[in-house]
């Protein structure tokens, strides 16, 4: 008997559960944000709380001043008096004006134009010395070998951690990140709490080293956060370690899912692959359909400081909104055939770096990455492909694999 399609994308759309999605939701969500956005745009997912998946209520919520990105309320029960509640409540990315803008702002003086230039050539000889190994390995696994220690370099050389120091940074930054998901297990918090009070206590004494020995702060982001702006407020100790976190746990998972994905995605796409190695002027806009295609960051958060309808739902002060922008990249309203990869595609103005206030403070260091980390592998290894089954990280906040064999014809 025929199956009645026309019946069960509704049914998806109004019995969808975040916290317990449908089976293969993890692999291929991308049907399921489409029921979402053509049946219920703006999904209750639990009491006082709502799921906005269509491109325009997502960036509406966005730029609206009536919306916080304080978690204090929200992780109070999810993670209790402990660790990870500390850190994700002081951090820059779950926190408003004044200490959002103070952070930020120091941040972004580190981050300027200027900047970014002085890191491109770090960068490049970092991920020319990773192909060389690259190449050398009898089974070299992508993710493993090159897209997660790019960021780990870049952020530890930002923050002048000395290298013999790096080798627990990857790992601290996927579990303090894992208890973001929806539904974190007693297991992953304890991993994230033991992460957060292990990474602080390694902080504690390069912090106090720095303050003796200052680096130079137009280059050394340590050195700006410690000292503050002339003249002006700085951060304290519990502000300033939280930070230092965040600065890595931020840059290490949009930067390695960003190359893991879209290597991913131009190895199944081959045409793609091969229209790339053939222009490489569109390695910018390749970068930016990348973003769109397979967001390293599925899931973003606000609360409601205000009555406010979005959409066609009245939302009450106090709710809880989920912004699903990886439904947002993809919504066929705002973006022509959605589902198919166009590393020319233009306009593109996805949302895989948020919008307003909150914006990504170090989207134009993840695009830098990605740019040379892309170019130098087809340039290095044109005959790249994909070899056995690459593993799918299953978180749903973060979205990324595990591991992505590759062989190196």
């Amino acid at each position: 008997m025929p199956v009645n399609m026309a019946k069960i994308i509704p049914g998806i759309a109004r019995d969808f559960r975040l916290i317990d999605p449908p089976p293969g939701f993890v692999d291929n969500p991308y049907p399921v944000y489409a029921a979402l956005r053509a049946h219920d745009p703006v999904h209750a997912i639990g009491p006082g709380s709502w799921l906005v998946t269509r491109h325009t209520d997502v960036l509406a919520v966005y730029r609206d001043t009536r919306v916080s990105s304080d978690k204090q309320r929200e992780f109070a029960p999810k993670f209790g008096d402990s660790p990870l509640y500390e850190h994700h409540t002081t951090s820059l990315v779950f926190n408003d004006p004044p200490l959002h803008t103070r952070v930020r702002r120091l941040l972004l003086g580190a981050l300027n134009q200027r900047a970014i230039a002085r890191m491109e050539s770090g960068v490049l000889a970092l991920v020319e010395a990773l192909l060389d190994r690259l190449v050398e390995l009898e089974s070299p696994d992508l993710i493993e070998d090159f897209a997660a220690r790019i960021p780990v370099e870049v952020i530890g050389n930002l923050l002048e951690v000395p290298h013999a120091d790096r080798a627990p940074l990857r790992g601290w930054s996927l579990a303090i990140l894992g208890a973001l998901e929806p539904a974190p297990s007693q297991q992953v918090l304890a991993t994230g709490n033991a992460a957060v009070s292990e990474f602080k206590r390694y902080l504690t004494g390069l912090v106090a080293r720095r303050r003796q020995h200052p680096g130079d702060p137009q280059v050394d982001v340590l050195t700006r956060l410690i000292q503050g702006e002339v003249g002006g407020e700085r951060l304290s100790e519990l502000e300033l370690l939280h930070n230092c976190i965040f600065l890595l746990n931020a840059g290490h998972e949009t930067t390695t899912n960003l190359i893991g994905n879209g290597t991913h995605a131009l190895l199944t796409h081959r045409d793609q692959w091969q229209r790339l190695l053939n222009d490489r002027s569109l390695i910018d806009t390749a970068v930016e359909e990348l973003l769109r295609f397979e967001s390293p960051l599925q899931l973003n958060n606000r609360m409601s400081t205000a009555a406010m309808r979005v959409g066609d739902v009245d939302l009450p002060e106090g709710s809880f909104i989920t912004l699903a922008i990886g439904s947002a990249n993809h919504d066929e309203t705002v973006f022509h055939d959605p589902e198919r990869l166009d590393i020319a595609r233009k306009p593109n103005p996805h949302l895989a770096f948020g919008q307003g206030a909150h914006a990504c403070a170090g989207m134009n260091v993840a695009r830098l990455e990605a740019r040379i980390a892309f170019g130098r592998l087809l340039e290095r290894c044109p005959g790249l492909r994909l070899r056995g089954t690459p593993e799918r990280d299953p978180r749903l906040r973060f979205r990324g694999w595990r591991t992505l064999p590759v062989a190196l014809d």
